[in-house]
């Protein structure tokens, strides 16, 4: 405390601690390189991947579609690249080094498609599948196999989710990309680049917005064509398609989980239940051994409250007064004495996401013409 010695009106800088910054959008990607196994790095332009890659590898390639098309953070885990390793192992322990990090929200696979049997490819997937299952706090992005069919591509989505447990924080999506290289045109998984578009959505608007109708940029075709009655066949199964639209380029054209359950249908929905909980797990850790009384379930109710009025505010979700979007519940009734007894403060919370228009319906009204007399 400053000594004042005469009276009068004195300026005192007080500087605020800003509340941590929750990083949407970072997804950890897994390949081969010859890096460091099992140690992600993390990564913030293109330029700083200066891995060596297999020739028939696409771990590179992601991580450049992912910073090309607005992404700004991200991490790489390197597969153990030995003879030894069986490689689908390998991938699978690489996915599971991602498990400690924290600011982390999407995993991605391009090499699990550089693996020949489609049989392994489909294992890493579900294992991916498995380990944001575990975590709860990310979303995997999975790439269909190349040149499938409609078809075939509809096989891999019943064979990734069979014994999976609801909800499924997973996103199927085809086909696959081309990109150039050395004078010629390489078709890629598109994970790395539909990457770059989840992070360029949460930082334009939120993570509450669809990443779809974007286009997907540095690439020059698809490996197969997609027209409106292929996709007839793949969205209602929630695969989600890349397509060509004329003066429009190439668009992600859907948005939906592999879930079946409805309330997680759409990918920006499940993710901004996912981001709500890294939230919390950021932010709310204060509350740990603090008394468990009235005075604690007013501040619980105030924080919470006071981030989710921002997140309505911004339009993630629906209602035309805060009241109608979400609630906070931390009480008496919810913390009966035998809860409190047992270490414990429950909180409960409601909202109302708002759901994507996915189909925009236009009617058009034909009326007989008005009889003059």
């Amino acid at each position: 405390m400053p000594t004042y010695n005469s009276p009068g009106v004195y300026l005192e800088p007080v500087f605020v601690k800003p509340e941590a910054r929750l990083a949407t959008g970072v997804p950890g990607f897994v390949g081969f390189a010859d890096g460091v196994p099992n140690q992600p790095v993390s990564l913030h332009r293109k330029d700083e991947f200066v891995f060596s890659t297999p020739a028939h590898g696409f771990l590179a390639e992601a991580v450049a579609g992912f910073f090309d098309n607005g992404g700004t953070r991200c991490y790489v885990a390197i597969a153990d690249g030995a003879p030894a390793v069986d490689p689908a192992a390998a991938l699978a322990a690489a996915v599971e080094s991602l498990g400690a990090l924290t600011d982390l929200d999407l995993v991605a696979i391009p090499d699990a498609m550089a693996l020949g049997d489609a049989g392994d490819r489909e294992q890493v997937q579900r294992q991916a599948i498995g380990h944001c299952a575990r975590h709860g706090n990310r979303l995997a992005i999975l790439d269909a196999h190349p040149l499938s069919t409609p078809a075939q591509v509809l096989a891999q989505r019943a064979r990734l989710t069979l014994g999976a447990l609801e909800p499924v924080n997973a996103a199927l999506y085809y086909p696959w990309i081309k990109v150039p290289r050395d004078g010629a045109l390489r078709a890629i998984p598109p994970c790395g680049h539909v990457a770059g578009i989840y992070s360029r959505t949460d930082r334009e608007v939120g993570v509450f917005k669809a990443p779809a109708n974007q286009e997907v940029r540095s690439i020059l075709d698809l490996d197969v064509p997609v027209d409106q009655d292929v996709q007839d066949q793949l969205n209602p199964e929630h695969v989600n398609c890349l397509r060509p639209f004329r003066g429009r380029g190439i668009r992600v054209w859907g948005a939906r989980t592999l879930s079946r359950q409805p309330e997680w249908r759409y990918v920006n929905v499940r993710r901004l239940f996912l981001t709500l909980r890294r939230w919390i797990d950021l932010q709310m850790t204060w509350a740990a051994f603090e008394p468990n009384g009235p005075r604690l379930w007013v501040r619980i109710n105030r924080e919470l409250g006071a981030y989710l009025t921002r997140v309505w505010q911004e339009g993630g979700l629906a209602g035309r007064v805060a009241g109608e979007a979400f609630y906070v519940k931390c009480d008496a009734e919810t913390n009966p004495p035998e809860v409190r007894e047992a270490g414990q403060v429950v909180t409960e919370i409601g909202l109302a996401p708002s759901a994507p228009a996915e189909f925009v319906v236009v009617r058009i009204i034909h009326r007989e013409a008005a009889v003059a007399s």
